[in-house]
């Protein structure tokens, strides 16, 4: 299983290192192999690439804001395996949010 994802937070500061943290955690917990670009403050970092948009099994969407490169997601999202939150809602709870994006793939 391979997941990607992008946190987006408004102000762009902690809500979207703790999604992403959130997200890689839990991931990592479970074994599952994942990678997170952010978009804060600090402009965009660890920026997925398409090949590993590509190969992914699902994207989790942890935004709250418009995002850049929204569009790198359109064939995921047409095959339903695009997982679109809050980032709140993920930092919460990271083990509900990975099993809603397990269950796209099923």
């Amino acid at each position: 299983m391979k997941i990607v994802g992008v946190a987006a937070c408004i102000t762009g500061v902690a809500h979207t290192y703790m999604a992403q943290e959130a997200m890689e955690q839990e991931c990592k917990k479970r074994g599952i192999e994942c990678k997170c670009e952010t978009q804060g403050g600090m402009g965009i970092e660890n920026e997925l690439e398409q090949d590993e948009v590509d190969a992914a099994d699902v994207v989790i969407l942890a935004v709250a804001i418009g995002i850049e490169g929204e569009d790198r997601f359109e064939e995921k999202k047409d095959a339903g395996r695009v997982l679109n939150l809050n980032p709140a809602e993920l930092i919460r709870d990271p083990a509900a949010t990975i099993d809603k994006a397990i269950a796209l793939v099923k």
